[in-house]
């Protein structure tokens, strides 16, 4: 039988971060989460007593050498590294969009994958392990209205590529998976503003949204965590540089 993986997911207390939390320890892996949410955290420990919890904001390059120093105090390794947290942005036509918004959504979509990964990389050379950064279905193509959203994700492609390569010939894998429309508050608050900024109804912008995808449904994050599951086990052992679409097929984004 194959040694437990250790593994840190970012903003792991909720939505698709839970889902791998649960996915891993399921199958006997050592979880570590980090989450901007004292509650969340305290729910995730409720249900998955065995996991270690950390409170830090990725965004937050002092908070992130915090998370990186407790990790490594409390298992001196690391074998995979999920960069998991994100945050929908602002729904604004761009010259509307205050800039604080643009700046924050890079901060968390890609600055936090980097401050991360810069802390993981020494870890995963030596277990020759696994990085698996979240980008979307919006770094497929452009997202009207969704600007900072799109171009942050489209980065999260360029910086999974260009770190496949770089570290390769370490052993180390780095994927990027891209979510489509995921089911979940966090979807429905994004319908409600797109819907809103264009002056149609909920139901109208969701019917809209499901046309734009061949099997016309949502996908679930358990999905997105089956796919990582994947990619960290044996069978996803040369699988690396790729930015692997879990949507259902979105051909566009409006």
């Amino acid at each position: 039988m194959s040694e437990p993986l250790h593994v840190l997911i970012t903003a792991g207390a909720s939505g698709i971060g839970l889902a791998m939390a649960r996915g891993f320890t399921a199958r006997g892996d050592k979880v570590h989460i980090c989450d901007i949410s004292p509650g969340a955290l305290g729910a995730a420990v409720e249900e998955l007593p065995g996991i270690a919890t950390t409170l830090a904001d990725v965004s937050r390059r002092p908070q992130v050498e915090r998370l990186f120093d407790e990790l490594e105090r409390n298992w001196g390794k690391l074998d995979v590294l999920v960069n998991n947290a994100g945050i929908a942005g602002p729904t604004a036509p761009v010259e509307a969009i205050d800039p604080q918004d643009w700046e924050e959504t890079m901060a968390v979509n890609i600055n936090g994958q980097f401050y991360c990964a810069r802390r993981a990389v020494p870890l995963l050379k030596a277990s020759q392990g696994a990085m698996i950064n979240l980008s979307s279905a919006a770094g497929r193509f452009g997202f009207p209205l969704r600007t900072p959203y799109a171009a942050s994700k489209w980065a999260v492609r360029g910086f999974t590529e260009s770190l496949a390569m770089e570290l390769g010939p370490a052993g180390v894998r780095v994927n990027a998976i891209l979510p489509g429309v995921v089911a979940g508050e966090r979807i429905n608050r994004v319908i409600g503003a797109k819907a809103e900024a264009r002056g149609i109804s909920f139901e109208e912008q969701q019917a809209e949204m499901l046309s734009r995808v061949s099997l016309r449904r949502m996908v679930s994050a358990e999905d997105i965590a089956n796919m990582a599951l994947f990619l960290c086990s044996p069978v996803g052992a040369n699988i690396s540089g790729q930015a692997l679409s879990v949507c259902g097929n979105v051909e566009v984004l409006q």
